[in-house]
């Protein structure tokens, strides 16, 4: 295949490869159905060649002629290697996916129609664009809805799944699926509670949709969530999902617990012992930076920092990434110990600071190119415990001396 000469007007403009599907945009330029569609959707209204106005919703003519000579050149040179390109499907239609919801409806067609949107959802951006515009995200919660009422799981996975997709984008579609909405919800907390077949990949799917729900959610409805919601966050960090659904529910937790309300109700659930647990497990950067952020949340208030000395490896934990993964991580490590060594500052505490080379660390901070405010809260947690410190191997070792420290 590298050795044959493809003929120049086979060639997409937009990704300069065979074109699958060709169609003619109002502006006389042909494209790839799939290049074109995805440079509109992303907000373009150019043609890519002539820069003459191209509206999202402008006609696209499929290019039948170029279509059959392009399948007639890959069928002469198959002996070279050139697999023939197949006739494409006939793309969806607004009015398909208006049938297919309701569609939804009828019971004994409700499980096959949930597959083929999933289906559909999958395809491309075209499809999933349609699927927003017949309004699907409405049908799917209320579909999740009407599942809660009855106690049933079939169609769960493919619903959660259809929502996920189409990533429930952070626009005005999203107001079809309200936090503020007392019954959706419920409905999602019965989801991640509910004992079921396949209840991971459910539950993960569960926890991406609610991630972009929290994410777009007012102050106001972020603070009057119930707490029987955020404690089943927290009882899905125990059940083993997947990375994705785990790293969705540390999200979720970190975007609603600036609340005091909020706090109380991870800390009763036991949110500290849980996130502790999964950092022990020694889990990607990115994951790393939401736990510390969680932990420096729950920290804040006296409940969260009795919970977190209660965990034997807690302190240990936060030293050892601090350095090691993100200036982000170090931000949210240092001021953890800050909190921890101002309000709960024995000798025992003090002590496992210097046992597990938190206080090395800190040390190294006011020595390193950090941000003034963070090299100023090193500097206050060793000024304000100096007198107990100052006789460890790491002041010993140190070229600080108490009058930097002041």
């Amino acid at each position: 295949m590298d050795d044959v000469e493809i003929p120049e007007y086979f060639i997409c403009p937009i990704s300069l490869q065979i074109m699958r599907d060709p169609v003619t945009a109002i502006t006389g330029i042909t494209y790839d159905r799939e290049s074109i569609e995805n440079w509109l959707f992303k907000g373009n209204n150019t043609c890519p060649v002539t820069k003459q106005p191209l509206p999202p919703d402008s006609d696209l003519t499929p290019n039948h002629t170029l279509r059959r000579l392009i399948q007639s050149w890959c069928t002469e040179n198959a002996s070279n290697g050139v697999v023939r390109i197949p006739t494409p499907k006939a793309p969806l239609t607004k009015s398909h996916v208006v049938k297919l919801v309701k569609e939804l409806w009828v019971p004994q067609l409700q499980l096959k129609t949930l597959r083929k949107l999933e289906l559909l959802a999958m395809e491309n951006e075209r499809n999933r664009r349609y699927m927003v515009e017949a309004g699907v995200i409405k049908s799917m919660s209320s579909f999740l809805v009407a599942c809660f009422n009855k106690q049933q799981t079939v169609g769960l996975e493919e619903a959660l799944s259809i929502l996920y997709l189409i990533r429930v984008n952070p626009t005005s579609e999203t107001r079809l699926l309200p936090i503020e909405n007392d019954r959706i919800m419920e409905t999602f907390t019965w989801i991640l509670q509910c004992k079921m077949d396949g209840h991971s990949s459910i539950k993960a799917h569960a926890l991406l949709v609610l991630k972009v729900m929290v994410k777009t959610a007012s102050s106001t409805q972020l603070e009057r969530l119930k707490p029987e919601f955020l404690s089943s966050v927290v009882g899905v960090l125990r059940e083993g999902i997947s990375h994705q659904g785990i790293n969705a529910a540390l999200h979720i937790l970190l975007d609603t617990c600036p609340w005091g309300r909020n706090r109380m109700s991870m800390i009763e659930s036991g949110a500290i012992h849980d996130v502790i647990e999964i950092e022990l497990g020694m889990p990607e950067r990115r994951t790393t930076e939401l736990i510390l952020g969680i932990l420096f949340h729950l920290c804040s208030c006296a409940d969260g920092r009795s919970q977190f000395l209660s965990h034997s490896g807690a302190i240990a934990v936060v030293s050892n990434r601090m350095l090691n993964v993100s200036i982000a991580a170090d931000d949210r490590a240092i001021l953890i110990l800050s909190l921890i060594s101002k309000y709960c500052g024995t000798c025992v505490v003090l002590e496992e600071m210097i046992s597990v080379r938190a206080v090395s660390k800190l040390c190294v901070v006011l020595q390193a190119d950090y941000a003034h405010y963070l090299k100023e809260k090193a500097r206050e947690i060793l000024r304000s415990h100096y007198d107990f410190w100052k006789n460890s191997p790491c002041f010993i070792s140190s070229p600080l001396s108490k009058i930097q420290l002041i």
